[in-house]
């Protein structure tokens, strides 16, 4: 594997810090979310900084590259087309699925979030073409970056760096190593973010990511508002004591602060990768121990899927074979000496039609999930319930936020953010996301227009006219209405 060229510090570039960003001293690179810019008409600021000579790569979020499907040839073109036009060195996204798969039954939806990927056979089987079909695709390298989760999927069979290392082995990839994802799987999974540092192939890094979160209730959110921990920097020590990391990002999303306080955080950083073993009177990363909430959610699952759960058990797995509620595996092999690389060959013997059927049996776990997540279908049998609600409450949450943002008049016209946050919700419970967030916007006005009108008149006037700036036609007249609410009742 070539080494990845040096990358050095850098900083997430967002539209609401563009400026602070321009300004910061010593900056190296950014990085942008890919989706969120188009070639053509990149923003000025990224122009300057191109100028400059500062190095900027795209960041995918929304190929679900561990999805089920084959990625979309569309999306990985759009992909390929941002790193040419910013003349990126490689692209980057993430070890996730974000939607149902084709071969699952009932509509396609999306989690409008990154969704953690059962570290099975089969679900490695589908990764590995999945790259494969995505480098072919791509004009640079590809570097994946681990996610944080809430909830573990039972049956598992490999470590997190099992997983990863068999990755890297069979297709190449690079790895984004996120250090406060590593953290956050520490409390909320009860995952040693050290054992990961030292079972992966660090020779494979492209760079780290560094970003800020907060725990509340035993459980961390990975909110990329708040100031980087120092938990998290010292986990980014543990890994530069082992290797010197091509680049370090810091990731920033919301509650954005002063320039001074990025410029602060990134000397943190700095600090950090200074030498081996951290900056001076840096402790290492805490012992690894896990907390009684992870162990009764372990040994939880383990009873459930009638596991053995002694302690020669690696950690993370859960176990093989666990049902998902729909009367199909998680996707796991029936024989665990199989050759990794086989693609799990049916009886036929034929590679491809095994992975077919990998495919589906990852697609329909995968459905499973989150149908229970977005559309308040059963828990599926082995999977903790109560971090289920909590991921599905954030997801909800969280689409509250981004159609806010993208349609930033609605809370106004709602009569403030709390007012517009009870009616998002109240919609998102009956409507899971099938088209994106944009499409989920235009489709929460017309809900309201159709089934849950404002009481006041003149919210009802703004909203109309807000929906007809934006669709094109007139919403449709009280007698539809009455009807589609009608046929509503009775579905």
């Amino acid at each position: 594997m070539k080494p990845m060229a040096h990358l050095g510090v850098g900083i997430g570039w967002r539209p609401e810090i563009a400026g602070a960003v321009e300004g910061l001293p010593g900056l190296d690179w950014v990085e942008v979310v890919a989706e969120n810019i188009c070639p053509g008409h990149l923003p000025e600021s990224l122009l300057r900084l191109l100028e400059r000579g500062v190095r900027v790569v795209p960041h995918g979020v929304s190929l679900g590259i561990g999805g089920a499907d084959r990625p979309d040839p569309a999306k990985l073109a759009a992909l390929a087309e941002r790193a040419v036009a910013l003349g990126a060195p490689l692209v980057t996204e993430h070890i996730a699925f974000v939607r149902t798969s084709s071969v699952a039954p009932g509509p396609v939806l999306e989690a409008g979030h990154l969704l953690p990927v059962a570290r099975t056979r089969d679900a490695l089987d589908v990764l590995c073409e999945n790259v494969r079909i995505a480098q072919d695709a791509l004009p640079v390298p590809l570097a994946l970056e681990n996610i944080a989760a809430l909830v573990s999927w039972p049956g598992e069979e490999l470590t997190e760096a099992q997983f990863l290392t068999e990755l890297v082995e069979r297709t190449g990839v690079r790895l984004l190593i996120d250090v406060a994802n590593l953290h956050t799987n520490r409390v909320n999974r009860g995952e040693d973010p050290v054992a990961v540092l030292d079972g992966i192939p660090l020779e494979a890094l492209a760079y780290v990511h560094v970003a800020g979160g907060v725990e509340r209730g035993g459980v961390w959110h990975d909110t990329h508002a708040h100031p980087v921990p120092r938990v998290v920097l010292d986990v980014l020590a543990e890994l530069r004591s082992r290797v010197d990391p091509p680049g370090a990002l810091l990731e920033r999303d919301d509650d954005f602060p002063a320039g001074a306080e990025l410029a602060g955080e990134l000397a943190a950083i700095r600090g950090v990768l200074g030498g081996p073993g951290g900056p001076a009177g840096a402790v290492p990363y805490p012992p690894f121990h896990r907390s009684p909430g992870a162990a009764r959610t372990r040994a939880s699952n383990a009873g459930e899927a009638g596991l053995r759960s002694g302690p020669d058990r690696a950690p993370g797995d859960g176990g093989v074979g666990v049902g998902v509620g729909v009367g199909v595996g998680v996707g796991t092999a029936s024989e665990p000496d199989r050759d990794p690389g086989d693609g799990g060959a049916g009886s036929d013997g034929g590679v491809g039609a095994g992975l077919d059927a990998a495919r589906t049996r990852v697609g329909i776990g995968q459905a499973a999930l989150l149908s229970a997540l977005v559309a308040g279908t059963p828990v599926p049998e082995g999977f903790d319930r109560q971090r289920v609600r909590v991921q599905a409450r954030a997801l909800a949450a969280k689409r509250a936020d981004v159609v806010a943002k993208l349609a930033p008049e609605l809370p106004g016209i709602l009569g403030g953010e709390d007012a517009y946050r009870e009616a998002f919700l109240r919609y998102a419970r009956q409507r899971p996301m099938t088209a994106g967030y944009r499409r989920d916007a235009m489709d929460f006005a017309e809900h309201l227009l159709v089934r849950d009108l404002p009481a006041d008149p003149a919210a009802r006037r703004r909203l109309t006219l807000w929906w007809r700036d934006r669709a094109g036609a007139r919403p449709p007249g009280r007698a539809v209405r009455w009807a589609r609410a009608l046929v509503g009742r009775a579905a």
